[in-house]
């Protein structure tokens, strides 16, 4: 089931927090409950994915995104990630995540998260996102302007470049019938 009481907490939270800037870093805290565990007694990875949801939805609050979203009748999507898991996060773990939008090109935002516990990493996500209008793809450049924020496209680090460039070399329709 989505947490949306946990939601229902970030946005309360977000809304009385301090505005960022959409390349800042936002953070958010909670503790991994019984209902986030997987057959191994450790944060399901599926459950992980839609907790970088509630990050993206912290860090779009503070910086105004949401609002415009609202505004202008657009929609976030995610478009792509990459995941890495590297440490388990067990039950009644206190849990850092935190969120920053690292640039954008043309089409997408990208959006780099992490959680945290007791100072050491546990996973990362790279996000691409998109905004979304009914006659479809909003650019970035758009989403800025609309945001009545600057629109210098700022430098990809290396490894997201390299990322994009080996997703287009991923097949596309994928393996299947």
């Amino acid at each position: 089931m989505y947490p949306f009481m946990r939601l229902a907490k970030v946005m309360w939270q977000a809304k009385r927090n301090s505005p960022v800037h959409i390349t800042d870093k936002s953070e958010i805290s909670f503790s991994c409950r019984p209902w986030d565990l997987d057959i191994f007694n450790e944060m399901n990875n599926g459950r992980v994915l839609t907790l970088y949801d509630l990050g993206r939805t912290e860090l779009g609050i503070r910086c105004g995104l949401m609002k415009v979203l609202a505004k202008k009748r657009w929609a976030l999507v995610v478009a792509g990630s990459s995941v890495r898991y590297r440490k388990r996060i067990h039950m009644f773990h206190k849990v850092k995540m935190y969120s920053q939008c690292v640039g954008w090109d043309d089409k997408w935002l990208y959006v780099e998260q992490s959680m945290w516990v007791d100072g050491k990493p546990c996973s990362s996500v790279l996000v691409r996102a998109g905004v979304t209008s009914k006659k479809g793809l909003i650019s970035p450049h758009e989403l800025l302007e609309a945001m009545h924020e600057p629109v210098n496209t700022p430098i990809l680090p290396q490894w997201v470049t390299e990322w994009i460039d080996s997703e287009q070399h991923r097949p596309w329709p994928p393996i299947g019938q």
